[in-house]
């Protein structure tokens, strides 16, 4: 959800600025760092068989199709033989029952398969059952072809984004989500977790210096404002968290989550993905007209002027993002006989549009703020009212 842009070296930052930025991010860093020591969930423990079964892995070895009765609602009957791999039974030649329903293809000889593995699911019924396919390699190949790709073209600075980028997946695996499930407050937990990963993603990707620090401040009291506009308009409307199949799964499994707050915290997640973006081009542009500029007003104007652009494409980009992944939604609507007012104020899609709506406020207001921010502690040209105040005071 973000677009990148080139960004390149900014011009060197005064000692009155680096203490400035000094002064305001070291406390928040230490604050953010000392809130993840005392939130870390340690290992959190799952049994493999909640959700009803264990998870195995096979291989078809041959399938057995044969013509399903007359009125029977199954489009194909018959049986497969599946050499289990990995998993209960694993050596194994276990019969399974061809796979039904919505969106299921043919299995052939030689398809990698994922397995249920539910002895007391049925009476008298077959012990596996065909859930997915395996997708690992073809996945491995996609994901070497596109960190080649960013090597190749970012050299450096694709390197230092892509270890951003881990230290990102690394943060959300083994505290975000962990935690979460441990029965931490979801929204608590986001916000921790979206400032950690804010601090180690700029400062790896852009570097340690003073106009990241700007970015990271700026993006910093974005999400705050985010988060503060999504609880308030879910108190609002009255969202209970439980809009979609996925969060319904999770009321019944996890009766202790706060999916209110699970709902927040995807919202400030997903709020991060495109924010460091916008406020890391906003800092930079602001360093690089300081020197001409002869007030921090008129410094803070040219910026704008430039966000003001950058932000109405970065608003289409959050919006179509969040359209793409509604487009199942959209056609339901679309072909749905109820009016379009009751739809659009039923649960699930108003967990959508509040998403967009909050998600893009906070889109928008992070220019205004880091143009603010980086104007106050810009290094202005010799030729400014401040200072030609300065000496004729002296004088």
């Amino acid at each position: 959800m973000s677009h990148q842009h080139s960004h390149g070296p900014p011009p060197a930052a005064s000692r009155r600025t680096r203490r400035i930025v000094t002064a305001v991010l070291v406390p928040a860093a230490l604050a953010t760092l000392v809130a993840l020591i005392l939130l870390w969930p340690g290992n959190v423990r799952t049994d493999p068989a909640a959700g009803g079964g264990q998870r195995a892995l096979g291989t078809v070895t041959a399938v057995a199709e044969q013509v399903c009765p007359a009125g029977a609602p199954q489009q194909r009957c018959g049986s497969a033989t599946v050499r289990v791999t990995e998993g209960p039974g694993a050596g194994a030649d276990q019969a399974v029952d061809l796979p039904q329903g919505p969106g299921t293809s043919a299995l052939h000889v030689g398809d990698g398969v994922v397995l249920l593995y539910f002895p007391d699911a049925v009476p008298g019924g077959r012990a596996y059952s065909v859930v997915d396919r395996q997708r690992s390699t073809p996945m491995i190949w996609l994901v070497a072809v596109a960190v080649a790709v960013i090597l190749a073209f970012g050299r450096r600075r694709g390197l230092a984004s892509l270890a951003g980028l881990a230290v990102s997946f690394a943060l959300l695996l083994l505290f975000v989500i962990p935690a979460i499930l441990a029965g931490s407050p979801p929204l608590l937990i986001a916000v921790v977790g979206a400032s950690a990963i804010m601090f180690a993603a700029l400062y790896l990707t852009h570097g340690v210096n003073v106009h990241t620090s700007v970015a990271v401040a700026g993006t910093l009291a974005s999400l705050v404002l985010t988060g503060v506009l999504g609880a308030v308009f879910t108190s609002l409307m009255q969202l209970s968290g439980l809009g979609g199949d996925d969060s319904s799964a999770l009321a019944v499994t996890r009766t202790s989550l706060d999916l209110r707050g699970l709902l927040l915290a995807g919202i400030v997640i997903g709020a991060l993905g495109v924010l460091d973006d916008v406020t890391v081009t906003q800092a930079v542009t602001v360093a690089e007209m300081s020197p001409g500029a002869t007030s921090r007003w008129e410094l803070y104007r040219a910026a704008i002027r430039v966000g003001r652009a950058h932000v109405a494409s970065a608003v289409n980009t959050i919006v179509l993002a969040y359209a793409g992944a509604s487009l199942p939604l959209l056609l339901l609507i679309a072909a749905s006989s109820e009016p379009v007012t009751d739809l659009l104020t039923s649960e699930y899609l108003a967990q959508e549009i509040l998403r967009s709506a909050v998600g893009t406020i906070g889109l928008v207001a992070s220019v205004p703020i880091t143009t603010a921010l980086a104007a106050l502690v810009a290094d202005l040209g010799p030729a400014t009212p401040v200072i030609a105040g300065r000496h004729a005071r002296r004088a």
